[in-house]
């Protein structure tokens, strides 16, 4: 490797919140989430947390015997004077399976090329997930639930969360059961309407019930 190829691999921050989490003023996700500025450099939550990765099923070609088989991208075709050109389109969501999870969506003509680009976004739209305990008759220390119903809504698609006690598990289908897991809730009842075949909106409005939820609660803690 040469020296300019090294040079280049070192991450120099620009903006203020990824100077400080370079000197190792901030040590935490949840800190860096919680300053004054947004974060706007995907390296800052590198050196923050590990996170996993769900591709999402969004494409799909025509299977055996009828059907669809799903893939990992969506391909648009863009008319040109020279003929087609072929886009690959991605989408990811990243979580710690503990205290934040975000979504993203790329486009690219490769479709790694595209889930990376996902992958970035889904680092700069990093939320905090709120836990609680699912029952109220539960009086143990448990934050393995969501503290209150949300609702979160993307196109035809509403999906509805709901706090569930210890035991309960994942109550819900098995592309929001991944969703769940990256956000590190263990019990939830979760209740879906509309054209939910469409995992772009199922997964929207997964995202947004989560991101709402994130939103009152912070809202109470400014009260």
């Amino acid at each position: 490797m040469s020296e300019q190829e090294t040079e280049e691999e070192i991450w120099k921050p620009k903006t203020k919140l990824g100077k400080k989490v370079a000197k190792g003023e901030i040590t935490d996700i949840v800190e860096a989430l919680d300053y004054q500025r947004p974060i706007m450099e995907p390296e800052i939550v590198d050196q923050l947390v590990d996170l996993g990765e769900e591709v999402i099923l969004i494409g799909g070609t025509p299977g055996k015997g009828g059907g669809v088989r799903r893939t990992v991208s969506k391909r648009t075709a863009r008319m040109h004077k020279s003929g087609a050109r072929y886009r690959s389109n991605a989408m990811t969501v990243m979580g710690d399976r503990n205290r934040v999870i975000g979504l993203g969506t790329g486009e690219s003509s490769d479709t790694r090329a595209a889930i990376e680009d996902a992958n970035r976004e889904a680092k700069l739209n990093l939320i905090k997930v709120p836990k609680g305990n699912g029952s109220w008759e539960d009086t143990g220390e448990d934050n393995s639930s969501i503290p209150f119903k949300v609702e979160g809504k993307s196109g035809s698609v509403t999906v509805e969360l709901k706090p569930a006690p210890r035991g309960t598990g994942l109550a819900c289908s098995d592309e929001v059961k991944k969703i769940m897991e990256l956000a590190g809730i263990e019990n939830i009842w979760v209740k879906t309407r509309g054209t939910t075949r469409t995992r772009e909106n199922l997964t929207r409005a997964t995202f947004n019930a989560l991101k709402k939820l994130n939103e009152m609660e912070t809202r109470e803690d400014q009260e």
